[in-house]
């Protein structure tokens, strides 16, 4: 057992004598695998403050099939509490602590196995990637998205929180009814209720054959807590097996998750996370791949805050297992080894789409494409992304005078003020991995552009992020970003921007002498941030978002 080095031998007799203290008996100690439950729980988020409740499960199924559970925490963010302020600088730059977190945890108790228990945005991509870095015996438990709220009858969920802040400005709603859509959209424990990437990521999750079947199972419904301990036993059978994530996490796998996110239309912020697995998983990451997959694979499910259903509704119809089921009769998906100790094609084999609107058919796929779109142009030589399917027909193509902020915060008071206007295009730059620092998400400035009746006519380049709650013409993770000296850097307003999203052009239409002038004169912003913060080390050794802002 890898364990034993922290067991075995007259020398380890304080490890013993530590174990002991801790509740191991000595009979146990040397005998079963000592398997680590990384415990991601905590009171910030509802998508977080239930998970105490499924470790427990695992810690029992543990126990049931002979290891011996010893439970860890990590720290979690809530992108919805930090977003809009100081502390958006801090979720994308988590996902590198969290990872380096579990390392020095399972490598300083040198564990036999570790079962993740996880659920929100960065907290599920840094699991997988310490998993990959660690490559011992591991699968994570996902903590399922809450249900549905109703608002007077209607579906509600985050994202009509976030819109309701322009319906208030406007006047379209009172600030009783807006404390009301909060009361009502957000209703049980789980991550919040609409494709975002908490949820994305938890089913990209099982696409990669990383947790059991049922990752979209509701939160509060029993059935995940059986997932759970049918997890912890069968981490047990794994480490029996001494099947690890290399084995599972492989190129396959990489590709089978790309196809399921171009199927159901998941955050772009995956175009940040699985480049960042891969990495960990030794494994090319190829955005031309990207590109070649989203143009195969069609649109088969359309959810909040794209579509009209929820994310209870893909549990109802199926979940991603019929999803699964459903692409690999269209033989998009490629067989490939889970942490069930089966196959992807035996794990789906026998689930079924039960809503045929829900879960689409290829024949009447929302669209025969992807729903992600890989960007190039002037203005991103290196690449943007965005995700084309929460655009309305009208903004596909677009061009128009730029309007250009430096931070999110004026961009967002532009909106509410009338500043910009109809047709604009707006710029938020300095916003990147290295240049933010830390890439926050642009949901305030999208939200106010919804809440506002903009959608329809003004788009965003930025080398900032989005939240999976963003619909609209919103372009990010333009690379290279502004403070590395991209072309975004050098917009000027009134400057025309041209978008083009069928044909992934995003290009500035101003002279190259034009811009070789300007750059005779530029000096990048310094950042806010206090030197020698967490903050400060992140942006000294960030790379590119299209590198998935991974570190150097």
């Amino acid at each position: 057992m890898r364990s034993s080095v922290t067991t075995d031998g007259i020398d380890r007799s304080p490890h013993r004598g530590l174990y002991y203290a801790s509740g191991i008996l000595p009979e146990d100690l040397g005998r079963k695998p000592i398997i680590g439950i990384v415990n991601t729980a905590n009171e910030t988020m509802p998508g977080h403050n239930h998970l105490s409740h499924l470790a427990q499960n695992v810690h029992d199924g543990v126990l049931e099939a002979g290891g011996i559970p010893v439970e860890f925490p990590t720290i979690a963010i809530c992108d919805g509490i930090a977003t809009g302020h100081y502390g958006m600088h801090y979720p994308l730059a988590s996902r590198e602590l969290i990872a380096d977190s579990v390392e020095c945890m399972a490598q300083a108790h040198q564990f036999d196995a570790l079962v993740m228990v996880t659920a929100c945005d960065k907290i599920t991509p840094a699991m997988l990637m310490a998993a990959a870095r660690l490559d011992i015996p591991a699968l994570l438990v996902t903590g399922g998205p809450m249900l549905q709220g109703k608002h007077n009858g209607k579906g509600v969920c985050y994202v009509d929180i976030v819109d309701s802040q322009g319906l208030l400005q406007r006047g379209l709603i009172t600030k009783e009814e807006m404390t009301q859509i909060e009361l009502d959209s957000l209703p049980t424990c789980g991550s919040c209720n609409m494709l975002g990437t908490a949820n994305t990521m938890q089913y990209l999750t099982e696409a990669l054959g990383m947790c059991l079947p049922g990752a979209a199972i509701p939160a509060p419904m029993n059935l995940k807590t059986l997932v759970a301990k049918r997890s912890g036993i069968k981490i047990v059978e794994l480490w029996k097996k001494g099947i690890t994530p290399s084995q599972i996490m492989n190129h396959t796998a990489i590709k089978n998750a790309l196809v399921v996110d171009m199927a159901i239309g998941g955050s772009s912020n995956t175009m940040l996370h699985l480049p960042a697995i891969a990495n960990e998983a030794g494994v090319e990451f190829s955005f031309d791949e990207v590109a070649e997959i989203a143009s195969k694979t069609p649109h088969l499910v359309k959810l909040q805050p794209s579509g009209v259903h929820f994310t209870d509704d893909f549990y109802y119809a199926g979940g991603v297992t019929a999803l699964m089921n459903r692409l690999v009769e269209y033989g998009m998906l490629e067989d490939n080894l889970t942490v069930t100790g089966q196959n992807l094609f035996e794990n789906v084999k026998f689930a079924k789409v039960e809503n045929d609107e829900v879960i689409r058919t290829k024949e009447n796929a929302y669209s025969q494409t992807g729903a992600l779109k890989i960007l190039h142009g002037n203005l991103a030589e290196d690449g943007a992304v965005c995700k084309i399917a929460g655009v309305l027909p009208e903004m596909l193509t677009h061009r128009g005078p730029a309007r250009v902020f430096d931070q999110e915060e004026p961009a967002v008071k532009a909106i509410y003020d009338g500043t910009v206007k109809a047709g604009d295009v707006v710029v938020v730059r300095y916003e990147g991995p290295k240049g933010g620092p830390g890439m926050r998400e642009m949901l305030a400035f999208t939200g106010a552009m919804y809440g506002m009746g903009l959608a329809d006519s003004v788009a965003i380049v930025t080398d900032g992020r989005f939240s999976g709650a963003t619909h609209g013409a919103a372009i990010g993770h333009v690379s290279p970003e502004a403070a590395e000296g991209g072309l975004l850097a050098f917009v000027e307003d009134g400057d025309i921007i041209d978008i083009d999203l069928p044909n992934g052009q995003v290009n500035l239409l101003v002279d190259e002498a034009v811009i070789e002038e300007r750059k005779k004169n530029w000096n990048p912003p310094t950042p806010d941030v206090k030197k020698g913060s967490y903050i400060d080390r992140y942006a000294r050794q960030v790379t590119s978002a299209m590198n998935g802002a991974i570190f150097k």
